[in-house]
């Protein structure tokens, strides 16, 4: 297995103040919220999705209204491959991408931090565990990516990125959900009632408490959108677009593999 690429159309010289810049953002988000770093990171979001794994999807849907399945649907189409494509859905949990996606017509395969999440996984697909830091994939092996809602969950965000970069082939795409903030003052307003004070009540009643309690405040983890977009291309993507759905509360991030297919 090789490294991750280097940036084929970025000097050195940019990629790093780039990623330096979103590190010490997310650094300073996360101390500001009280929040773990580093492998202490790594070890408590492991944790926390072994134990949240048996009702991880009905804590979901009451969390969304069930508008997660909607966003899903339109990540998968977002990535505008044909039928028959190998998708990796990174980060898979319990399998509800694996489901859309095999439904759609592709060839899908899941991979997970957390073992708790693959045991629970009934998608009936390929599943490994990994880090998203180091993918058992051959470089150029998959045609497109999704990934739902675990952006904010991974310890070195750019080396992620630079796998993805690694294992999609040129041509291919990627399809990244994660949650957002509304811009509009009085949906801003409700879905901060309902994520940082709803939700946590919510899963305290149904799974785990002090998880659904890190959740909300784990959105401090991300990077901007100018910072994410810098990211995606120093790992060598294009067209990279950041879309809003339902009026911000979810955002999907899409972009192309560079080079010819």
């Amino acid at each position: 297995m090789t490294g991750a690429p280097s940036p084929d159309t970025h000097s050195a010289g940019t990629v790093a103040p780039a990623r330096e810049a979103a590190a010490r953002t997310a650094a300073a988000r996360a101390a500001s919220a009280d929040l773990p770093t580093g492998a202490e990171k790594t070890a408590l979001v492991r944790s926390m999705f072994d134990a949240i794994a048996p009702r991880y999807d009905l804590v979901n849907r009451l969390m969304t209204f069930g508008l997660d399945v909607r966003w899903r649907k339109k990540s998968t189409r977002a990535l505008g491959l044909p039928e028959g494509s190998r998708v990796l859905d990174l980060a898979c949990g319990t399998g509800d991408f694996l489901k859309i996606l095999r439904a759609t017509g592709f060839r899908p395969l899941g991979m997970d931090l957390s073992w708790g999440m693959l045991a629970a996984n009934r998608s009936g697909t390929p599943l490994a565990q990994a880090d998203g830091t180091w993918l058992p994939l051959a470089s150029g092996s998959i045609d497109g990516i999704t990934c739902g809602y675990a952006l904010r969950n991974f310890t070195e965000l750019d080396k992620v990125f630079g796998e993805l970069g690694r294992v999609v082939r040129p041509g291919g795409r990627i399809s990244l959900l994660e949650v957002a903030e509304p811009d509009h003052g009085l949906l801003r307003t409700g879905d901060r009632i309902w994520f940082h004070r709803v939700v946590p009540v919510i899963g305290g009643l149904l799974s785990d408490g002090a998880a659904y309690r890190y959740l909300p405040k784990s959105t401090a983890y991300l990077p901007t959108t100018e910072q994410l977009r810098s990211m995606l291309m120093d790992a060598g993507f294009s067209a990279v677009n950041r879309r809003a759905l339902s009026g911000g509360l979810s955002q999907l991030i899409t972009a192309t593999r560079r080079g010819q297919p």
